[in-house]
């Protein structure tokens, strides 16, 4: 089984998680540093979602920092599986929810989605191929994000996706190499901070 790199911080520290194979493509140590760094404010007792989950590297990364629950959406089955192997690991299996379900679909049409709602910080990492897909995700998260949540993207540098989308507004962005990482807040929520 392929190697998704391993927990850097929390409770789960130094375990290493497992990829649903070479398809995917782990989030480097380098880049779940800085984005957990940025996040760690918001994560104490926060509602994670986790889009396009993988391996589910990024939620399980939140989960051992002490947010409160993760919900992992992922539509591959054997990736769903890997995630549930990875909660087993790290012993976070109790906090998290594993839905098998095309994002988009699940975002639109899924009374599980709202019931879950509302998340405190949103992760979105979909196949860097499919630049529409961060787009759809990007749009259709907005009525499920919490007041002051955040949402992180993940992209092909090249393809970043535009500052305002809906109701959310980039605030902050970081590039490792290929790889960069967007921060979303609620426009509105945005405005109170600069008041």
């Amino acid at each position: 089984m392929a190697d998704a790199g391993r927990v850097i911080a929390g409770s789960a520290r130094g375990v290493r998680l497992a990829a649903p194979g070479p398809g995917t493509r782990p989030i480097g140590d380098r880049v779940k540093q800085t984005l957990f760094a940025v996040l760690e404010p918001e994560l104490e007792g926060a509602r994670v979602l986790d889009l396009f989950a993988g391996s589910g590297a990024g939620g399980i990364e939140a989960l051992s920092r002490g947010a409160a629950h993760a919900v992992f959406v992922e539509k591959d089955g054997g990736a769903c599986r890997v995630i549930a192997e990875n909660l087993r690991r790290t012993g976070l299996t109790d906090r998290a929810t594993v839905v098998r379900r095309d994002v988009a679909g699940w975002l639109n049409h899924d009374a599980g989605a709202k019931a879950d709602a509302p998340y405190n910080v949103v992760l979105a990492d979909p196949p860097y191929a499919d630049t529409d897909a961060l787009i759809h995700a990007l749009q259709l998260v907005e009525p499920v994000l919490a007041p002051g949540g955040v949402v992180a993207a993940k992209h092909f540098w090249r393809d970043a996706p535009p500052p305002e989308v809906g109701l959310l507004a980039s605030v902050r962005d970081r590039r490792f190499g290929e790889t960069a990482l967007t921060f979303y807040r609620r426009r509105d929520s945005v405005e109170a901070d600069e008041q």
